[in-house]
């Protein structure tokens, strides 16, 4: 099926999805709303249309640098998969290289690859640990995902200052307290 064709088949559900809430998809405020929304899910799903392979892009290096490499304060947007509202927060991805380095330009790229699908945080935090571990082979790797559900503040509990927390620690980090407690002081600091 083509892109199109699901583009006009989520129009369809929406324009029907607004019938069932009891809005009239006819009246002026409506009539694209539903060519809106299906753009809108494209653009925030792209993730199920890339392919990490691509997005490395070879930019892994030969190098024989052995401290810690982070990038912290990454910005995340996601759908949770249950609700499909977005949950947003900050990653912090770190990794001790074993003689290769990625480019740094990589680690943003390949949180939003896993971002951009319906997501479970604690799924997403996992998988992007998960994916520099294939294609470094580091001493280890971290991640820690902070972010706001929209979910719990908006519905349900409507909690509306509580945030998630979640980790993922590979390797040495794992293993190390010494360096779990360095990335974590590392992150901490503004």
């Amino acid at each position: 099926m083509s892109d199109e064709t699901n583009e006009l088949k989520i129009e369809s559900l929406i324009k029907e999805m607004l019938v069932q809430l009891g809005e009239n998809p006819n009246r002026e405020g409506l009539l694209k709303t539903p060519k809106r929304v299906a753009a809108s899910f494209k653009y925030l799903t792209r993730g199920y249309r890339q392919d990490i392979d691509q997005v490395v892009n070879g930019a892994i290096f030969q190098e024989n640098y052995d401290e810690m490499v982070l990038v912290k304060e990454i910005d995340l947007f996601s759908l949770c998969e249950h609700h499909l509202l977005p949950f947003y927060g900050k990653v912090h991805v770190a990794y001790f290289p074993n003689g290769k380095v990625i480019g740094l330009s990589k680690i943003p790229r390949i949180v939003d690859v896993f971002a951009q699908r319906l997501q479970l945080q604690e799924r997403l935090t996992s998988q992007i640990a998960d994916c520099l571990m294939h294609y470094l082979n580091p001493k280890g790797v971290a991640v820690v995902i902070e972010a706001y559900h929209l979910c719990m503040a908006m519905r349900g509990v409507e909690k509306k200052d509580a945030f998630c927390t979640t980790s993922a620690m590979l390797g040495m980090f794992r293993k190390d307290p010494r360096s779990r407690a360095e990335f974590l002081n590392l992150i901490a600091r503004k």
